[in-house]
């Protein structure tokens, strides 16, 4: 009796060469590549649960633990985070792995990622998964300003709150384990903040942002996983996360080229009903017939919130061997 490819069935452990230094990654299954990136505050760790379903599906399941993550490299530089260098770390991992053309799927900032590695290196990849936060095109206002303009003077947007090295690791450092335990609960569908409570995405005037965190631990969010993700962050800290955000205005000028520039490959977009970055970018999915003019399907998860691949990973899991059974064969002539 033939016995079942191994790699199908273990997750690899790997580190390849990438422009900042080294890049770690967690693969599963052998067969075409699908790149998976994780979002903020996370890891590789967040796609657990698509690993071994896209394995088994006859895929090469690849999670990466981005720039400035877990045991990838981490930059001093604010600079070293900019949307270019991002998209160049997934091009060597492809390259490193001979799996060109991939299919790249992000969540949160891994969705922005994704969709700006999509348009700016076609050549490398063939369709886009955004998972939570929808495609927005290049251009428009400076993004510090836009977000500096939100809560109306009398409280801080978060984004404007991480711009500040330092600042937020404050906040942070002291209960890394608190902290993200209370981040993932604010976004969570069954334990954010009720409708007309104080919005966990705002400071108070000289308050912090754990100040609206729930006190309540998401349906998801074991032991064991807030385990994983706190140590992992108590051994790196976050401000290699961070500067990801502090890089936005260098992002708003390298591609101020591509202003409103659509993506043409095919994609997929899956968001939680309940979550901000779907219900406050409800226009950016409505122009996703001009803005990803190859989508597949778009679809929103009822009572979901942010953390959709952790929050309801069946569903997330079924829509996407669903569409990456139906992509046309890559060069290599396999799906």
């Amino acid at each position: 009796m033939p016995q079942p490819d191994p790699r199908s069935t273990q997750l690899t452990h790997r580190l390849v060469p990438g422009p900042a230094g080294r890049i770690h990654l967690v693969e599963q299954g052998a067969g075409p590549l699908v790149l998976l990136l994780h979002g903020f505050p996370e890891s590789w760790y967040s796609w657990r649960h698509q690993l071994p379903v896209l394995a088994a599906a006859g895929y090469r399941a690849v999670a990466v633990d981005v720039r400035g993550y877990g045991r990838s490299s981490k930059p001093a530089a604010v600079d070293a985070y900019r949307m270019l260098e991002l998209v160049a770390d997934n091009v060597a991992v492809v390259e490193a792995l001979g799996g060109r053309p991939a299919v790249v799927v992000g969540h949160d900032w891994g969705a922005t990622i994704a969709a700006h590695s999509a348009l700016l290196r076609p050549d490398v990849f063939r369709a886009v998964g955004l998972l939570s936060v929808p495609y927005t095109p290049p251009g428009g206002p400076r993004p510090t300003e836009i977000f500096a303009r939100l809560g109306g003077g009398e409280q801080e947007f978060y984004v404007s709150y991480f711009q500040e090295p330092g600042r937020a690791e404050r906040e942070i450092e002291p209960d890394v384990r608190g902290w993200l335990a209370g981040f993932y609960a604010a976004l969570s569908g069954d334990t954010m903040p009720a409708p007309g409570a104080p919005d966990p995405h705002f400071v108070s005037p000289g308050g912090t942002l754990r100040d609206r965190f729930p006190d309540r631990r998401p349906a998801w969010l074991g032991e064991h996983e807030l385990d994983i993700y706190s140590e992992e962050f108590e051994r790196t800290g976050l401000t290699g996360a961070l500067n990801r955000y502090r890089a936005l205005d260098l992002d708003w000028k390298d591609l101020a080229d591509r202003t409103g520039a659509p993506i043409p490959q095919p994609s997929l977009f899956l968001g939680g009903s309940l979550d901000a970055s779907t219900t406050w970018l409800a226009d950016a999915i409505d122009a996703f017939p001009t803005t990803l003019p190859g989508l597949h399907a778009s679809h929103l998860l009822d009572d979901c919130g942010h953390w959709i691949q952790q929050e309801r990973p069946e569903e997330v899991n079924g829509h996407l061997v669903e569409w990456l059974a139906s992509l046309p064969a890559g060069a290599d002539g396999q799906h």
